[in-house]
């Protein structure tokens, strides 16, 4: 069958079509023609909420053999970062697409366009993913969420729960779920090559951006072009500081971002809480610098604590994560010698031996002498942007959808709020959304959003 693009259909006729190959492939449907056999040749109309940094590179990845139909951001300006002009942003994207209609405020693109939208990249700062991704869901649209999932524990929370009730194909960008690193690392935990597991730790040499620092002083119009209300979105109003937030320093404010861990944890957490099956934390502990009123501390070391699985040793699993260039003790890692571990790493404590694996990279046993024959596990490459488009079309399923990446996404920011609270351990009730012995936690679960920026479920 020739391909066919979305525009050719009414918007009902084609969410009706992608959604009912979808459900076909969800039943395990053999079937090799007719729906099927056209979801695989149909493109996709995707819009994107952010187009510069990590933006750029989202829906150029996504859209590959796909249409873009709409883009969004509040910046117009060329994207600068240490006084040079990055590729991307609303300029290129111009010259890029240029039949996509253009917006600074995607309410209003979603508003326009959600009949002829199909799927949706969200690449904004932490505190936007979950409204716009939230309000994307309730039009019936497919996204693909930048992580954290979210900047509140709550929001990942209503997240996972919508993706089930709207029935739309969703996506966490931890885009290592699919590399063959991480897929391979499961197998070889979940085989038992090193044991079951007594302990894990992960780590980051984030953060590349300033923390432990005070709000400045005073504040000035934003440049011309970017739109600062916009970019606040559903935050605190504040006056507008060049370089301290935009477009870059963001992640280190507890308003807009979630620090180190939220940066890397969706990445460098996500193979021990997926190898394990691990649940909920049962608890977790903050020990470091005392946090500033507005910034999350210059280092963290934040331990978890976990509800055994079958594939640990103990009924309860110690897990911690370290950044600010702290690293696990060298002694648990039994390295060749003169070899370090590495900037962004985690490490398995196993019955019979160690795993290592630096992000990005392939998991190794240690000590090397006693696993020199055995052969890590040879897996074929998937593609995750691939992965979510083929799953609109009903021709693929995805592996870090919401239903698995809201929960990762709360186990990494009960982390945040621990990060407040230094030397204290905060015990978690998963059911009930709350910490049972520390009230004062609590406020840090949800976020009231600014008058006039509500979203419904959130």
């Amino acid at each position: 069958m020739a391909r066919q693009s979305v525009a050719t259909r009414s918007a009902v006729d084609r969410r009706a079509f992608l959604a009912g190959s979808a459900a076909l492939l969800a039943a395990g449907s053999q079937a090799s023609s007719g729906l099927l056999a056209a979801a695989a040749n149909e493109q996709v109309n995707l819009a994107a909420v952010g187009v510069g940094g990590k933006g750029w590179s989202d829906i150029n990845n996504a859209s590959a053999g796909h249409n873009v139909v709409a883009f969004c951001d509040v910046e117009t300006n060329a994207i600068k970062r240490n006084g040079r002009v990055r590729r991307g942003g609303f300029a290129d994207a111009a010259k890029l697409w240029p039949q996509a209609r253009r917006y600074n405020d995607w309410r209003v693109m979603l508003d326009r366009e959600h009949k002829q939208i199909d799927g949706v990249t969200v690449s904004t700062p932490d505190h936007m993913h979950a409204p716009i991704s939230m309000s994307a869901m309730q039009l019936g649209i497919a996204t693909y969420t930048q992580k954290p999932l979210s900047r509140t524990v709550h929001e990942a929370r209503q997240l996972t729960l919508a993706a089930r009730k709207y029935d739309v194909v969703t996506q966490m960008g931890n885009q290592g779920h699919s590399g063959v690193e991480y897929r391979a690392l499961v197998e070889m935990i979940r085989g038992g090559v090193i044991g079951k597991i007594r302990e894990a730790h992960a780590w980051s040499n984030r953060p590349i951006w300033p923390q432990g620092i005070q709000r400045p002083p005073g504040g000035q119009a934003a440049a011309a072009g970017f739109h600062w209300d916009l970019w606040l979105g559903v935050a605190r109003q504040r006056p507008f500081v060049p370089a301290v937030y935009h477009p870059f320093n963001w992640r280190g404010w507890f308003d807009f971002g979630a620090g180190a861990l939220g940066d890397m944890g969706c990445h460098i957490i996500d193979p021990v809480v997926w190898s394990l099956e691990l649940e909920a934390p049962l608890s977790v502990t903050y020990t470091g610098p005392e946090p500033m009123a507005e910034t999350f501390p210059t280092q963290e070391r934040i331990a978890y604590r976990f509800r055994g699985t079958r594939w640990t040793s103990e009924p309860r699993l110690s897990v911690v994560w370290y950044d600010g260039g702290q690293l696990p003790d060298a002694k648990l890692a039994p390295l060749p010698a003169g070899e370090k571990l590495p900037k962004n790493g985690t490490l398995f404590i196993g019955e019979k031996g160690t795993l290592l694996t630096r992000h990005g990279g392939p998991p190794r046993l240690l000590p090397q002498e006693k696993f020199a024959d055995y052969e890590t596990p040879q897996l074929k490459p998937v593609d995750h942007y691939l992965q979510w488009t083929n799953a609109i079309r009903g021709a693929d399923q995805t592996t870090s959808h919401f239903d698995y990446a809201g929960p990762l996404t709360e186990t990494v920011l009960l982390g945040t709020i621990a990060a407040r609270f230094a030397n204290r351990e905060l015990i978690w009730d998963s059911q009930r959304l709350e910490f049972s012995n520390f009230a004062q936690a609590n406020r840090y679960v949800r976020q009231e959003y600014r008058k006039g920026w509500q979203v419904e479920g959130l």
